[in-house]
């Protein structure tokens, strides 16, 4: 299969909007593989001059050409998948994920965050980034382990939503921050458009479930994706209608609401739906399994629309 590459430029970028008008930048076919290079951030929360640490070439030519800025999140998209049309399922492999900075941020602001009643002001820590060990180190604490992810993976989101915010996850995908889909895993989305039409970017080096300051280490990241079509939903989840993804250990369901308690009650439909349609457990005996097999955890809470996701290990059903 065809390795196709996009980097971020001025020309291949959105800031924070998603919107099914986007036309796509690059068709390919199913089962090729696009490389995706994603910046981050704008200029309020760049490193001051003195720093040592370098603004990379593509995410300043972006800063210098200002273009529409709708939500928080620089993506790179979006990409048609030849073929694939409303109903269908994409497929996305997370073959591969590299630092493309030697640093990121972490920050919260006012009237932001999960507790900002507690921190009405601005804190913004610029961290170093080590790619030859792997790690980080905030200028605070510890050195950490790198676990890289791109918080913001989806396609297009229905027609009739015009231009969207990127900041809200919904059932197209979008800023879902879970920390789960790391190199090796995959995501699956539901089509709502012509050619899907994929788009990435919100790089994080690391980050906690929760993410509650409202950032994780934002950080410039590329990542290499193959992006699978599946007609008519596919085998892999039928009547797909919200992301769902999976991992080496794990089968995720996900849910998505302002209300916390009700993205728990997603979830944990999705997680039915997914052990009925796998196995021949009854709706009873799929609700009974998930209290004693599926772990369900906060995923965020600092989107507004809050995240719970559900983690079944494999092997313990199917």
């Amino acid at each position: 299969m065809a390795i196709h590459r996009l980097d971020a430029a001025p020309s291949t970028v959105r800031w924070g909007a998603f919107d099914a008008a986007f036309p796509p930048l690059l068709t390919i076919a199913s089962g090729d593989t696009v490389v995706l290079s994603c910046v981050s951030g704008g200029p309020e929360v760049m490193p001051p001059a003195g720093s040592g640490l370098a603004i990379p070439r593509a995410l300043a030519a972006i800063h210098a050409a200002a273009p529409p800025r709708l939500g928080p999140h620089i993506l790179t998209g979006p990409v048609a998948v030849a073929g694939a049309e409303p109903g269908d399922m994409l497929e996305v492999r997370i073959e591969k994920i590299e630092p493309g900075a030697e640093w990121g941020f972490c920050g919260f602001r006012p009237l932001a965050g999960t507790l900002p009643e507690d921190f009405p002001y601005h804190f913004l820590s610029h961290i170093t980034v080590d790619r030859a060990t792997g790690t980080c180190r905030p200028p605070f604490g510890p050195e950490l382990p790198l676990a890289p992810f791109f918080g913001v993976m989806g396609v297009a989101p229905p027609p009739a939503y015009g231009t969207i915010s990127t900041k809200e996850p919904r059932e197209h995908g979008g800023n879902l921050d879970n920390k789960e889909l790391i190199a090796g895993t995959t995501l699956f989305l539901p089509v709502f458009v012509a050619g899907a039409l994929f788009s990435a970017g919100d790089g994080h080096g690391r980050q906690g479930d929760g993410e509650v300051c409202v950032n994780a280490l934002e950080m410039c990241l590329t990542g290499h994706f193959t992006l699978i079509l599946h007609k008519g939903g596919g085998a892999a989840a039928p009547a797909l209608r919200f992301p769902r993804a999976e991992t080496p250990t794990h089968f995720i369901t996900m849910g998505l609401h302002e209300d916390l308690d009700l993205a728990m009650k997603q979830a944990l439909r999705e997680m039915i739906d997914l052990i009925c349609a796998r196995s021949t457990l009854t709706r009873d005996q799929a609700y009974q399994f998930c209290s004693l097999a599926v772990d369900f955890r906060v995923t965020q809470t600092v989107n507004g629309e809050k995240g719970v996701h559900g983690m079944l290990r494999r092997g313990l059903l199917f």
